[in-house]
């Protein structure tokens, strides 16, 4: 079987799914990047993978490996299709070979938009006119099924699935062995833009700090609201609560996970995935996430593995944050279940795993063989 997965760029939320399904099918993966990385990602400490791995193609490179991309396009057994122009996805549906359309939400700033005839001709064309056709969809958000259903698109066709980064094993014991008595290690990290609404942590953190807890706050990474959410915490007094670390390099922010104990997921519903949800459940924080990020209803479940909050509810949020704050233990136990959640079920290899299988299971005219998690029906 040859499978063939086309994305804009080769980045670190893909490679570990990608490394995987070269282990399974060798030289019968491929990668096909459409897109060179842009400048905006490598500030924010992204890295150029694009001559690393030798399963990936650079289509836009030159006229040869385009034409490379475009027959691999039409003659794979499978392909995933991401984020990628149409022009090489269109004749592979003439074929009606299998083919995953790869997708978070649809509409992230709305159903609202489907009123504008623009948007529903181009919603129906790129999604509903191929409905009969072999072509199912990952949704890497738990709100891409009900938009697509909006279109009456992929009728029983529509697969959990997600972002898949790198998860790490290692011992719960020495990740804990801090006293619960410590102070509170909160962390927040992403780009300091509106839908990630940053000011959310500093309105949390003024509340906590009237009340007295024993906490800290670091906000990491770097955007067009830094400066004014900085000032607005140096108005509210916060300067000896608070600490802003800057844009910095996946790893680093790992590292902080790995010390921190609330992990802070404050978007609204233009977050399509979160992959700062799989990477601080992997670090065993006890994440408190808003309902309305695509990642949140696949893989937390409340009070379990972790907190959701309605998005857009800072009186939800403070009361999420204080309940830890108050009762320490369950720091630990949500964090270890989340950590248990990441290396069990929601990881690279048991998403290729599963991918496969489910492959097999549609091209056999199977019945799908998951119930829960990757791969599982998305409703």
């Amino acid at each position: 079987m040859r499978v063939t997965f086309f994305g804009n760029f080769l980045n670190h939320h893909q490679i570990p799914f990608c490394n995987e399904m070269a282990k399974h099918l060798d030289d019968r993966f491929t990668f096909i990047a459409t897109s060179k990385i842009t400048d905006e990602r490598l500030q924010l400490g992204y890295k150029d993978y694009s001559d690393t791995f030798g399963y990936s193609i650079n289509a836009y490179e030159s006229e040869k490996q385009n034409q490379k991309a475009l027959v691999l396009a039409r003659e794979s057994d499978v392909v995933i299709f991401g984020s990628a122009p149409e022009r090489f996805l269109t004749p592979r549906l003439a074929t009606d070979r299998l083919t995953f359309r790869y997708s978070e939400r649809l509409f992230k700033r709305g159903t609202y938009r489907l009123m504008d005839p623009r948007v529903l001709a181009m919603s129906l064309e790129k999604h509903t006119r191929h409905r009969k056709k072999n072509l199912h969809l990952l949704c890497a958000s738990a709100y891409a099924a009900r938009d697509a259903s909006l279109l009456f698109a992929y009728p029983d066709k529509m697969w959990k699935w997600g972002y898949f980064p790198q998860v790490y094993e290692y011992s719960l014991d020495e990740r804990f062995k801090h006293s619960p008595e410590d102070t509170v290690k909160i962390l927040w990290t992403g780009r300091f833009i509106d839908w990630k609404h940053p000011e959310y942590a500093i309105r949390l953190a003024k509340v906590l700090k009237i009340k007295n807890y024993d906490f800290s706050l670091i906000m990491i990474g770097d955007g067009m609201l830094k400066s004014k959410v900085e000032k607005l915490a140096h108005r509210i007094g916060l300067q000896d609560k608070i600490r802003f670390m800057g844009a910095m390099s996946t790893e680093d922010v790992r590292s902080h996970m790995m010390s921190s104990d609330i992990f802070l997921v404050t978007s609204d519903k233009q977050e399509g995935w979160g992959a700062v949800v799989n990477e601080s459940m992997n670090s065993a924080c006890a994440v408190i996430v808003s309902d309305a990020v695509g990642a949140a209803h696949f893989m937390v479940k409340h009070n379990y593995n972790g907190l959701l909050f309605k998005s857009g509810d800072l009186s939800d949020l403070i009361n999420k944050a204080e309940y830890l704050l108050i009762n320490k233990n369950e720091i630990r136990r949500l964090g270890q279940n989340a950590y248990n959640t990441m290396t069990s079920e929601w990881n690279a290899g048991v998403a290729a795993h599963r991918l496969l299988k489910l492959t097999e299971s549609i091209l056999e005219r199977k019945e799908a063989p998951f119930l829960n998690g990757p791969c599982s029906k998305a409703d």
